[in-house]
Order: structure tokens, then sequence, then C-alpha cells
């Protein structure tokens, strides 16, 4: 119907509003906070509705073309050189071809309303989104820790960039412990497993990502030992968590570890500013500032669990020592000792046997580099194992030359040496 305006809903509770105002039911500052505007904007669309009635409340470039509307022979031309010369290009990569080939400049976004609207979709195949929702934690302390590493300039310049490994206890979003190191490796989280069972106890199970310190290679084939036994090959500290009766879960994406990956969002905030601000600047002083810091930060930041307790196991009888180490499996040579990474352990009569030559023995690697020998779980007294001689050459400073042959001092003889003369004339 000609001269008809159709009004939207925001637009007709104005009309009643006006109405309202002309029948004297309303003020207009009423009438103002009703339709959110001002006092003098109500009044200058009261003088326009008694004028023009309903009509001055349509916006006026209803109706309208838009100025910057694509025109009908364009969209054409686009549409048919989609469905055509460009079948099966993907939205961004057609609407380059169109600026680069075809001299045509459109937006993305306009190219895809124009094919949208014509039902010619992108044929590039997209994944609909996941639903996540947060889980829910664990209700006691202790049942779950996740354990991570985050290399950051934590020190700001002032030393070359570390690693800070850690622990939050998933139940509370304490940090039982956290230390700094020059690099994410087997013998930080070492350190960190250890300080916990030390300290709090033998937590259930740990949560972690898919670190080869975690889990072995799956191009990694098992020895024929434990093919024999029926084992999966482990890391040194998959190892570890199998002794201790820990759970290990391996996260599928960081996203399923983001209670500790907004941990590292928070320390790279806070724990940055006040290591510039204590002036550190070394690894020792890092590790020393960041006790402290910890306290702090449970103080501030860690919640109730929502049952008492913990779930933390004793660790009576435990001997951690052979527990956090790493262990290395060797043969003893006929002479009784035992070669590893260039050091020669001598084995001494031990346990009442005199000899454990090509016996299969474990060599502990501790923590503070000192190596101890296991024989079926019995530690073996050991001493240093008399030098080699080549050690000894190089011990009095002869040093081989390149092909790894030691040589040997020539000495020329004079002119008149008797050795120079003649023997048969």
């Amino acid at each position: 119907m000609e001269g008809m305006v159709i009004l939207n809903k925001k637009e007709q509770r104005r009309v009643m509003v006006l109405n309202g105002i002309e029948k004297g039911v309303m003020t207009g500052r009423q009438a103002a906070g009703l339709m959110d505007i001002s006092l003098r904007q109500v009044r200058r669309v009261l003088a326009g509705y008694r004028k023009e009635g309903v009509a001055v409340l349509a916006h006026g470039n209803r109706g309208k073309k838009p100025a910057n509307a694509i025109e009908a022979e364009l969209r054409q031309k686009v549409l048919e050189l989609a469905s055509g010369k460009y079948s099966g290009f993907n939205q961004q990569h057609f609407t380059e071809f169109l600026a680069e080939c075809e001299g045509v400049l459109l937006s993305r976004s306009s190219v895809r309303n124009i094919l949208l609207e014509s039902g010619i979709r992108s044929p590039r195949k997209r994944r609909p989104p996941k639903h996540r929702s947060r889980r829910e934690r664990y209700p006691q302390e202790g049942m779950l820790l996740q354990i991570d590493g985050s290399p950051h300039d934590w020190l700001g310049g002032r030393c070359p960039n570390l690693t800070l490994i850690g622990a939050i206890d998933d139940a509370t979003g304490k940090v039982p412990y956290a230390l700094f190191r020059e690099q994410e490796d087997t013998q930080g989280y070492f350190r960190l497993l250890k300080h916990i069972v030390q300290n709090q106890g033998i937590p259930v199970a740990l949560y972690h990502d898919r670190h080869s310190i975690f889990e072995v290679s799956p191009d990694k084939l098992p020895s024929l030992e434990e093919q024999l036994e029926g084992k999966r090959p482990l890391t040194q500290f998959g190892r570890v968590l199998e002794e201790l009766g820990i759970t290990s879960i391996a996260a599928l994406s960081p996203q399923a570890k983001g209670r500790i990956e907004r941990l590292w969002g928070t320390f790279q905030d806070r724990l940055v500013n006040e290591l510039r601000l204590a002036g550190v600047s070394t690894l020792v002083e890092a590790n020393h500032f960041l006790q402290g810091f910890l306290n702090r930060y449970n103080t501030r930041f860690a919640v109730p669990p929502t049952q008492t307790g913990l779930a933390y196991r004793n660790t009576e009888g435990l001997a951690i020592d052979t527990v956090f180490c790493l262990k290395h499996q060797r043969v003893v040579g006929a002479d009784n000792v035992v070669r590893f990474n260039g050091h020669r352990l001598q084995i001494v009569p031990t346990n009442g046997r005199a000899s454990y030559a090509r016996c299969s023995v474990e060599v502990h690697e501790q923590l503070d580099d000192c190596l101890r020998i296991y024989y079926r779980g019995h530690y073996l007294d050991t001493a240093p194992a008399p030098a080699e001689a080549t050690k000894m050459r190089e011990l009095i400073g002869v040093i081989a030359d390149s092909s790894g042959r030691i040589p040997r001092h020539v000495t020329k003889p004079l002119k008149d040496h008797p050795w120079r003369q003649w023997v048969y004339r």
C-alpha cells in the first residue's frame, strides 16, 4: 500500500510513548527515560510526530539503495566465475584470484555473502567447533597434579632464558613446588617430584603433555627383554611413576591442561615483575626467591577442596634415592670393571661373592652425579678403577693426533753420527 510506513518494534514503542505525552499521562522527562534519549530530542521527535505523523520515526534511508551496494552486473559476474572458471576454489582463494586475474576488487566477506545468497558454499570442509566445558575440580588435595615447564625470559634479559618447571594441585590450585632450570629436562622433573614426595607425599595421578620426557616415541620398538616380560618401553620419568604407583595421564591438547597454562600466564605477569624489583639476575638467586613467592601465591590464590583430608600416600619404607635417579643397564667386564660415560668403576667383593664378571648390573646416576651400582636390587661396593694406558698417557700430557694414534718423538741423527757412516765401502 503506497504511503504506508512499516515500523519496527522499537519505533512502535516510541509511538506509544508519544501518544502517552499527547494524552497527558506522562511528562517529557519520563518519555526521555523510556526512549533512552535526551529531553531536547524528545521535543524534536514530538514536534515532527505532530506534523508528519509516524513517518517521522522511520529512518530516512529506509527503502533506499545503499551508496556502496554492489551492482547487480558485478554480482552476476562473480557468480558465473565461481560456478565456472574458478569452480572448486575456496572463498579466500577465489577472492585473491578475482583481484589478481579479473580486476574485481572485493573483500572476502563481500564475496562470501554473494556466494551464500546464491547457495554456493565453500568446498573446503571445516570441522564444527567442539563444545568445551570447564571440568570439575578433583575433590581432594593430592588426587591430581598437573605438571609442565614454561620457557620464558623470566629475568628480563639479565640472564639467558630459563625454564620454570612446576606443578599445581587440581583440587586447590595450590603450587606445591616449582624450580628454575636452564632447560626443560628429566632431572628438573625428578627434583620437582622428589621435593613433593618428601614434603607432601606420593600423589595419586600426574597430568602432563606428550613431551618425550614423559612418553616414549611410538616409533621406538621395545627391547627383547621388554617383549619377553610383556612390558612397554618407558622413559626414565615414566619408570619413576611406575615404581611409585602414580597414574600417568597424557593430555590430548593444551586446552586440556588449562589450569597450569593459566598459572604460567599469572606467573609471567606477577613473578617477572617481582624478580625485577628484587634485582634477581642468576639462576641460584631466582630459585631462592621463588620459594617465598610460592608461599605468597598459595595464600592469595589457593581455594579449599570440596572434600577434607589429603590423598597423598605416605613414603614409609621408600628408598627415595634409589627411585629418583637415572638407571642404566651395563655388563660387567672380565676384570670386574663397569664402564659408564668415561668412568671406570671397579667392583670389589660384596655380599660374599668374589666376582661379578659378565653380570648385568644397574648403574644409578644420582641427582648429585654420584654413581652407584646395583645387582638384583643389592648395592655393590665400588672403587675407582686404575687408569688405562691411554688415559695415563693423556695425564702426562701426551695427546693423540686426529687419527687417534699416539705420535712418537723421532730424533734425527747428526751428520757425523756413526749410523750415517758407510759400513760397506
